[in-house]
Formats: C-alpha cells, structure tokens, sequence
C-alpha cells in the first residue's frame, strides 16, 4: 500500500473511497514483492500493480466487491496449467493478497490514511495490519511511528497492541517490511494472529564522489532505482547545480571529510569515481569502515592494484579491503557514460538482491530470490511467503 502512498493520499485528500489490494506473502517466482499494492476508487479508476498483470483483472474485481461492501478479503493467486484461461501466474509463483476498503466505516480505514498522510510526506512510520486470525480482526490496522507513539489499534486482547507495536517499531528502524506471528494475547507464539508490516522510510542514500560526466550518468540512474542521491567533489568549479541538474544535494567539500560528517547506514551507496589517490585512498579509508551496503570504486586494473597497495598501507585488513568492489560495475562492454552508469547500477541491483549478474538466458538460477530480501523480514516473520 505504502508503495503507491503519493497517489492514495491524493484520493484521500480529495475525499475519494477507495479500495487496496497489498501483496502481504510471495512464493516461488513471484513477479513483486510483499507491499507491492493496487488499487481501484469508486469511479473505477485503478492504480499500482501486484503481478505485473497476470492476475490484475481478478484484483480489480475484488477491490471492487471490497469497497461496495466495507468487508476486508484475503485472497491467494497461483499457478494452474490445467485451465488456460483460469486466473493465476503464468510465472509459476505464488501471491497473497490482503485487499481492505478505505472508507468512513471499513476497518483500519482512518489508520490507512493517516499511513499514507506520512509516507507522502516522506515521515518514517510503519502500519502493521491483521493478514490473518479472526475473522472480526482482518483488516485492524496500527500505525506505529519511530518515537514510538501509535494510533490505531487491533481491535484484540490489550496486549496485542502493545507487542504489536514493538515488533513493528523494530522492522522500522531496520527500513524493512515483514510479516509477524503472536497469539491473540499478544505473546511471541504463532497460530493466533499474523501481521502484515509496511515500513516507510525516507529514500536510502547514493553518494557519488567525483564530479565528472560519467557522475552525471550515474546521478540519472540513481534516481531512477530511487535513491536520495548526493553528489560530492573538493572542485566548486565542477560541483555546480548547472552540470548536475538531477542531484538532490551537491556538495563542495574533500571527500573523506564530507563522508565522516553525514549520515549514513546499511541502506548507503558509495561511488567513488574520482580515480585520484589523493582523494580515494582516505575515503576509501573511511568507507570500508562503515556499515553501508555498498563500496565502489571506478579506475583501471592498474589502477586498482594501485589504490589496494595504497590501502593496504594505511592499515585496512582483508576484511575490509573484500568489501570494495572495484573496477566498479558489471562487465557489460560499456563505453559510454550512461552505458558505465547502467552497468555500475546493474552491480548495485545485484548486490542489494544477492543475483550473480550473470546473463538469466541458459544459467538455470531463480529469477527472484525468495527469503529475507523479498519480504525484508525474518524468521517468523517470513512464514507466510514459505
């Protein structure tokens, strides 16, 4: 749901009903993730996707059936070969879908604005939603935000608020979203309730080091997969808004001092393409050192041989050095900036999703990974996509 946030406050805000179809659980080779939403208002206008289109017209009936009676639907799609016509995903997946009615007298509808109010804004908050359990609980929704204050509630035992919103407030702070096991009393045992968490955070980060034109291509392409992307060089006469039009932020500072005072986390992209020892060697320094989720660095074979004796030298263990990836990108023959661009946001995709990059025609590989990168939990909190 919160996927299409910008969209659904829109209608919110213009008082439309509406009704949501989110994916809550995948399995096999699904073609979107857990939160991948759609939805359909009371004209019959539709937006989102949760196939890619295999099962979108059946959703679309159902969201329509939702919103006329208020009466929140959990919903399975999957594979069937035994009638061609029959409703499923031809990719052989599986999805479930929670699809629940946002209006003045359905369940969860006033938290599900107020979710979509913050995701628009770009305000951390978690919904954590029943997916599963009694029939009168379907649908209750929670809003959790990272102070920790909620508004909502399940509608259950007074307790199930309280550990619902603890699971939630931790798979918020992680960026992630999940699915959670607990009893109806609220304790840590599964078969009483499951939850469905959507997690809205800000954009993670990109930093691209190194104001030059391949920067430029990369900047495009970061802000295509979604990142907040920030582009940094010590050459104000380089840094400017006129050759980085599509940055977020530019920033005139020495590299490894911009990257010691800002923030980053497990989410950050670092792109060193500056190639110059005087600037790579103490921010790749300090880069290897955080808990980012990914270190790149452009140059030659020769180049890099160079740099790693250089890092080698002011102290960095092979632990750390293992973590660089450099040349930066995958080999796809590029020349050109936006082809190098394509090819570094390539690795960047593969990294995140544990894919190999190797060419999918002949390899015999999963399409899409299931586990904790699908659904972004863990544990018990993957147990429906099993």
């Amino acid at each position: 749901m919160l996927d299409i946030a910008a969209d659904l406050h829109r209608w919110a805000e213009e008082g439309r009903d509406f009704a949501v179809a989110t994916v809550v659980a995948v399995g096999g080779s699904a073609p979107r993730d857990p939160g991948a939403a759609l939805a359909v208002d009371s004209v019959g206008e539709a937006i989102g996707s949760v196939s890619g289109g295999c099962v979108e017209g059946a959703v679309y009936e159902l969201c329509a059936q939702v919103l006329g009676d208020g009466r929140p639907v959990r919903e399975r799609f999957g594979y069937s070969d035994e009638d061609a016509f029959a409703v499923g995903l031809t990719c052989g997946g599986v999805i479930e879908v929670l699809v629940t009615a946002v209006r003045a007298d359905a369940p969860g509808a006033e938290v599900a604005r107020q979710a979509l109010s913050a995701a628009a804004r770009g305000e951390p908050a978690a919904v954590a939603r029943v997916v599963d359990g009694p029939a009168e609980l379907l649908g209750r929704a929670l809003l959790v935000r990272p102070d920790g204050s909620r508004e909502g509630g399940l509608g259950g035992h007074p307790a199930l608020d309280a550990t619902a919103a603890a699971e939630a407030g931790a798979l918020l702070a992680a960026g992630r979203t999940g699915t959670v096991a607990l009893s109806e009393d609220g304790s840590h045992c599964p078969g009483g309730v499951t939850l469905f968490v959507e997690s809205s955070v800000p954009a993670p980060r990109m930093i691209v080091f190194g104001a030059i034109d391949f920067a430029a291509a990369l900047v495009r392409a970061g802000k295509f997969l979604g990142y907040h992307v920030t582009v940094c060089d010590a050459r104000p006469v380089f840094a400017t808004r006129a050759r980085f039009p599509e940055a977020d932020d530019i920033v005139v500072d020495w590299p490894h001092r911009y990257l010691r005072s800002t923030a980053t986390d497990a989410r950050t992209v670092l792109c060193v393409l500056t190639h110059d020892a005087k600037f790579d060697v103490p921010l790749l320094e300090t880069a290897l050192r955080l808990p980012v989720a990914f270190v790149g660095a452009m140059g030659s074979r020769r180049t890099h041989a160079d740099r790693d004796r250089r890092l080698r030298e002011v102290g960095l263990t092979e632990r750390e050095l293992s973590r660089l990836r450099s040349p930066i990108g995958l080999d796809l023959g590029a020349r050109t900036p936006e082809e190098t661009a394509l090819s570094i946001a390539a690795e960047i995709v593969a990294a995140r999703h544990g894919g190999s990059g190797a060419p999918l025609t002949g390899s015999g590989t999963p399409i899409h990974r299931d586990g904790g990168k699908r659904g972004e939990g863990g544990g018990e909190r993957d147990a429906m996509a099993a």
